[in-house]
This record gives C-alpha cells, structure tokens and sequence, in this order.
C-alpha cells in the first residue's frame, strides 16, 4: 500500500475524519439501515462504506482481510470494471470493523440441504438467513466466500458511483447525462470536455444515487476473467508487507505468552524469579491459565518466558490420543446428531447373492493450522481507548471479546487488520487479541508487540478435530446401490459459535457432515448420519473444515465400492455423478482426460482418483505416485474444478495448488497426538508440510459450466487426501484407511 494508504487506514479505523476533499460512492442493499462507519472529514462527504475518491483517485474499502487468497487483487477487479478506472490505479485498505462489513454469502452454508441442487425456494431461504450476519456483524473472511459476497456488491457500487459522477457533470454543463460517458477516471462530455472524477466527487456526494443499476455483461470485461497481477505481491516480496509481527510503535515494548499446555487446564503456581532478574526484562505479568513476559525484545521475552517454573493442572479431557479416538468411535454408537441426506431405504434394501457388501471403518487424527506467521498482535492500552494491530479473520469479534477483557465500551476499542500470514481458520479465533488486549491493559500507556513462539501456536492451537467413519455399501452388477455413512467428531460449529458469539446453534450440524451428504452421487439408497463426540480439546475451523475428514472418508470408501464391484475407480464416479451433477461429471471428465487416466501405466507407477464437490465448487484430482526402492514418491498430479465464472484464472489456479498441498500435507504426515494431556508436536519437524522435492508436479484446468460462482480458497483440499490413498492402494494393494499415510508407508524424504 501507498503512504497514503498507511494514512488513510488510521483515519478511517478510528472513526475520526475520512480523507480530506474525498467521497466514497457505492449502494449496497442496507445503505440506509446500517452506519456509513467512515465518518467525513472537512471537505468530505460519504454514501457507502465501499469507494473513496479523492484528489489521488479511487481507494476500495476492502471488508476482506488479505491472506494470500488474492482479494486485494480480484476485489479492486470488480470495482474498476464498472467505475471505467485503471485497474492498477485502485488502492486498496482494509475497511474497519463494522456492521456495515458483514459477510451474506457464509450463509449459503447454512441451510443443511446439498449445495448443487437447490431449489428456488432454497435461494429464497438463504437470502431471508443473510438478516442473522447482518445483525451480528458477523464480519468473517473465511468459506471461501471472499468473492462470492463481493460479487455483486461491489460491481455494484463501482456501477452507482460511475452513474451519479456522470449525473453531477450533466448538471455542472447542463447536457443530458445520456450524451455522456466515462473513460480513465474522467467523464467524458461532447466537443471534447473531460471532467476528472476527483473534481466531481463532492458534487455527486449531494446527489441520490440509484438503488439499481444495469451491471456490464462478461463479454465487455476488460480485467476479470483475465490473469491479473497481484497487487499485493510487490510489498510482499521487498518485505515492505505491513504483517503483525512487523507493527512498531514509539516507545514499543515486546512480549510472549506462556499457557497451560493441558488445554484448557489452571496454573496452580509459578516461579518468575530468574525471569524477573533478567536485564532487560520488564513485567512477569500473571494471565490465571498463563504468563506473559515483557521484555525490551521478543527473544529476551521468549528465554524469559523458558526461565519462569510453573506448575499446571490437569486437563478437562482425557489424557491420551488413543483415549480420545475410542470416545470419538464409541458415539457412532449414539443417537445422531443429524440424517442430513436418507434417500431410498437403506435398511431394507434386499441384499441379492451378486451383490457385494463392502464394510470399512476411517479415522483421522487432530490437526494443527500450523500458519507460517505464528500468532501475534500489538496493542496499546491508554486508559480510554485500546487499539489493536492484528491478521485478524473477525476483527469485529476481536474488538468486542478485547473489549469484554479490558472492561471497555466495545466502541472504545479498535482493530487495525495487517496482512495475514496465513490463516486457515485459526486468525478467525480471538484468544490471540484478547491476551494482547490484556497485556496492554497491564502495561497501560506503553504499546506492546506480543508474539507467540512457534510452541505456543503449535501446542495451543483450536484443532481441527480428529474423527472416525463407519461405512457400509452394496453394489449391484458393478454400479452403486446402497451407501450408509456415519461419522463422528466434536463439533467445530458449536465449539467456535459458542465461543465467538456465546450461543450453540441448535438442529442438526451441517458442518459436521459436509463432505459426505451432500455428494452428487446419484445412490439410489443412500443416508450418512452425524454423531457428535463431546470432548474438552479445542476444536476450530480448519481449511475445508468437515469435508476434509469427510472427503477422505467418502471418496475413499467410493474408491472401495467401485474395486469390489469389479469397475475402474474414475469410470464408477463418472456414472454416479453424470445423473445427478454435470458439473462434477466434467471436472472428472477433465482429470481423466489430463492424466491419460486410461493409458498404460509403467511399472511401479499407481494413480488415485477423488472428487469433493464443497464450497459450491465439485473439484477432481488425479495423483500419481511411483515406487522407488520402497519409498514413494509423488510425482504428478491433477486437479480440475468447476467455478462458475473464473473471476482471475491465475489466482484459482494458485489456490487449487495450495489447497491441494494443504491436504497432502496433512495426509501424508501431519497429526496432533497428545500425552499426559499435553500436545506432543512442539514445531515444524513434529508437524511438518511437503518440502519442495517432495511435490509432485502440478496441472490445474478450470472450467466454467455452473450457473453460480463458486468457492476456490479450500475445495482443492479435500478431495486430495483421498486421490493420494487411493493412489497408493492402486501401487501397493494395500488399502489404508486412517491418516496420516506415513504410519504405514514411506515416502522421499
């Protein structure tokens, strides 16, 4: 970001004067129910949260916080190409936490229907369901739904500023505004006239803008569609990117935490003596489940925080991994939670003697973010007022919860949202602010910088749970007849709900079974039941959350089906998802196609085939692997996905990439265990990722049948786990099915 930007965001974050001569444009469906949060300065004047323009051009007030998934770069897209400006001349900020902010389209994984054949009346629904964000402020980047929620609204608010600009020329000349046009940043008036949009900004604030405008059609785009270079990458690559960890302020003192590592446990007592006579060392500061060490620096903090004694008490769960899988098993034994999808009967389906009964039990363990940026935030309490620098993922959550902490008025309290270095879920959690917030409180008047170190995030992480799967199927003459799914695992949505807005939904979880209900399998009989396993360990949104347990399950007991009934694994999908899907046919039409899926392979070469349709986008992938003296390597991989509309092909592309590594990742090595009650990984070479020789190489095609837009930050992730075991059953014969893949077979190292 420009100065201007670093400028601007502290205006606007305060609530204090907008900037000076400017005016932000733009119409959103509640513009005259919400609060404009950007309040006007002298010489300024706002319609909307979304458009400033001023004497330097056109700033987009982003809602969405930057974490590599590339909005700072699709979402200036959408306003240009109706505001007729250059793409590149669009700055970007990040907005405040707001009302006005709220995310609509997290809604559309709300209803617990399938995703791909909703009716009218459905739509209907989630549109009457987007009040209940609305009123929370539920101001969320997360759901891969960055761009599905800004879809509309900020083509828009681009369309609506570039109408009523247009409107005050008409009437500064005295034309009709249908003898005008805009062009570059200026409106454009018969004989040659051109009036800058800065110039006209304060005029065009007096104006009513319309509710409506006619939006431009795809075919007269000139940036979306295309591959555009991201904005945010410069900053990044010359370390100029504002993160966290880099917020400095005058007189800045440096902390880090140490917490219970029994989660959710107490601190009978401590010892900071040696810390405390540490030059340099300012506070041992005392949390109840913790300590926090302030220090002239972060690493002084950290061999601080390592010197203070401390004795902890027992955790509120039991106290080994092993002990926890048995009770997430047992509660597939339970009553469900819900029977999200039950078609035909399954239960009384007949079993002729052809037909092939296939049983199989999954599990999957715990698993960590593990983000590159550890967690961390900057605070600074003055008495009245307490501001926060932080990647946060709900910075409106986080100002409310650091407010609750401090005993201040939650509008007393504001959250300065830096770039994310890496979030994945965990940033959408507030326990990272709220001990800054409370540090800060400690050392009122002086700002602190509090980062964790990479042992603390690891071993203090809201995981992505561990679950289990009973399967059983039949097939009939080589084709699927009957599948009855259940899984188990504590629940993500009730933990993170409860903690981030005090209440539990009630009704069935969606999130607990999307993934494996909700397929575009055309089974005759097909039902999947969720259980619920109560558990103390904290659980949170993990990229693809359900369906990246489910998505193993499922395509790896589809993978079953199909080699017990004698058909080819691709083949056996393609005929369940072509009476019930095309989109998810064609991606896995595309796989086939790419990967040579019918060829002859070479020896010692095996392939695996999975599909997740998830965040209203059906992805396949194809994974290659080969044997090399015993040890597998990865050698090649593709992936297709279904997005609707691809808004920036090179951006979808990185983030099938990503999501796809992601989850080989976790189905390859990474697992939470835990000991005593302790988490037993501490950093990256107890839960590592793939390393560079390890990945295979990559192939991505995108296509564009759906009528909808659909997500493309995490569908890549779950159908990955899967193609990777299947490929490996196709290699060795050896069907595995509990993660991750490394307990049983090695890999290049």
């Amino acid at each position: 970001m420009a100065s201007w930007g670093k400028i601007a965001r502290r205006t606007f974050l305060i609530g204090s004067a907008a900037v000076a001569g400017g005016v932000a444009f733009g119409v959103w469906q509640y513009r005259r129910e919400l609060p404009n949060p950007l309040q006007p300065g002298e010489g300024a004047a706002t319609l909307n949260p979304w458009i400033v323009i001023d004497q330097q051009g056109v700033t987009l007030i982003a809602a969405r916080a930057e974490m590599g998934q590339g909005v700072y770069t699709t979402l200036p897209a959408l306003v240009a190409e109706e505001l007729d400006v250059a793409w590149e001349d669009v700055r970007v900020i990040h907005g405040p936490a707001a009302q006005a902010y709220y995310n609509a389209a997290l809604m559309g994984h709300g209803l617990p229907t399938t995703d791909y054949d909703r009716t009218g009346f459905q739509e209907v629904m989630i549109e009457a369901m987007s009040v209940l964000p609305k009123m929370i402020g539920l101001q969320v980047t997360g759901g891969s739904t960055s761009t599905i929620d800004a879809y509309q609204k900020l083509r828009q608010a681009g369309a609506t500023a570039r109408e009523v600009l247009k409107q005050a020329a008409a009437d500064r000349l005295g034309l009709p505004m249908g003898s005008l046009e805009t062009r570059d940043g200026r409106v454009i008036a018969p004989g040659g006239i051109e009036i800058r949009y800065a110039e006209l900004a304060e005029e065009a604030a007096a104006l009513d803008p319309p509710r409506s405008v006619e939006l431009r059609p795809a075919s007269q785009w000139k940036y979306l569609g295309r591959s555009m270079p991201r904005l945010d990458m410069v900053e990044k690559v010359t370390g100029t990117a504002p993160f966290a960890t880099d917020i400095r302020l005058p007189g800045m003192r440096f902390a880090t935490v140490r917490m219970t590592p029994r989660l959710g446990g107490e601190m009978l007592s401590y010892d900071a003596s040696a810390a405390e006579a540490m030059p340099g060392v300012d506070r041992v500061i005392d949390l109840g489940t913790g300590i926090a060490v302030v220090a002239s620096n972060t690493w002084l903090a950290m061999q601080a925080a390592d010197a203070v004694e401390i004795t902890w008490g027992p955790a509120p769960y039991p106290d080994t991994s092993e002990e926890m899988l048995d009770i997430i098993r047992t509660a597939l034994d339970a009553a469900p939670n819900s029977t999200l999808r039950d078609v035909g009967d399954v239960d009384a389906t007949d079993v002729d003697p052809a037909d092939r009964v296939i049983e199989a039990e999954y599990t999957v363990p715990w698993l960590a973010h593990a983000t590159m940026e550890p967690m961390s935030a900057a605070a600074h309490h003055t008495g009245d007022r307490l501001e926060i620098w932080a990647g946060s993922q709900s910075p409106g959550f986080a100002e409310r919860a650091a407010a609750e902490a401090v005993g201040l008025p939650a509008d007393q309290v504001t959250c300065h949202v830096t770039y994310l270095g890496g979030g994945f879920g965990r940033r959408g959690e507030v326990d990272f602010v709220v001990l800054a917030a409370r540090i800060a409180q400690a050392m009122q008047g002086t700002p602190v910088q509090v980062t964790w170190s990479r042992e603390e995030d690891m071993r203090h992480d809201f995981y992505r749970p561990a679950a289990a799967a009973r399967m059983r199927g039949v097939t009939r003459n080589g084709f699927a007849h009957a599948l009855d799914g259940k899984v188990s695992a504590p629940s993500v949505t009730r933990q993170s709900m409860q903690r981030l807005v005090g209440m539990s939904p009630p009704g069935p979880d969606k999130g607990h079974v999307e993934g494996m209900f909700n397929q575009p399998y055309a089974i005759p009989n097909y039902r999947v039941t969720g259980h619920l396993a109560d558990l103390a360990v904290p659980v949170g949104f993990w990229r693809s959350v359900g369906n990246s347990f489910n998505g193993f399950f499922m395509e790896s007991f589809i993978d079953e089906m199909a080699i017990a009934g004698g058909r080819d694994p691709l083949g056996f999908r393609l005929d369940l998802a072509e009476r019930e899907h095309a989109p998810s046919a064609g991606v896995l039409q595309a796989v086939a196609e790419m990967s040579r899926w019918n060829a002859d392979r070479p020896e010692g070469t095996g392939m695996g085939v999975a599909m997740t349709y998830s965040f209203h986008t059906p992805v396949a992938v194809v994974i290659e692997v080969q044997d090399r003296e015993g040890v597998i390597a990865l050698t090649r991989a593709w992936v297709a996905c279904d997005v609707g509309t691809a808004l920036d092909p090179a951006i979808i592309e990185a983030q099938m990439v990503g999501g796809l590594l992601f989850g080989l990742s976790a189905a390859m090595i990474e697992e939470i265990s835990f000991a005593d009650g302790e988490v037993q990984q501490w950093n990256f070479p107890d839960h590592d990722a793939l390393r560079i020789h390890q990945t295979p190489e990559v192939e991505v095609r995108i296509l564009e049948t759906q009528s909808h837009l659909g997500g493309v930050g995490e569908p890549a992730t779950p159908p990955s786990m899967p193609a990777l075991a299947n490929a490996i059953y196709d290699l060795t014969g050896e069907r595995i099915r509990d993660l991750p893949l490394n307990r049983r077979v090695r890999f290049v190292t």
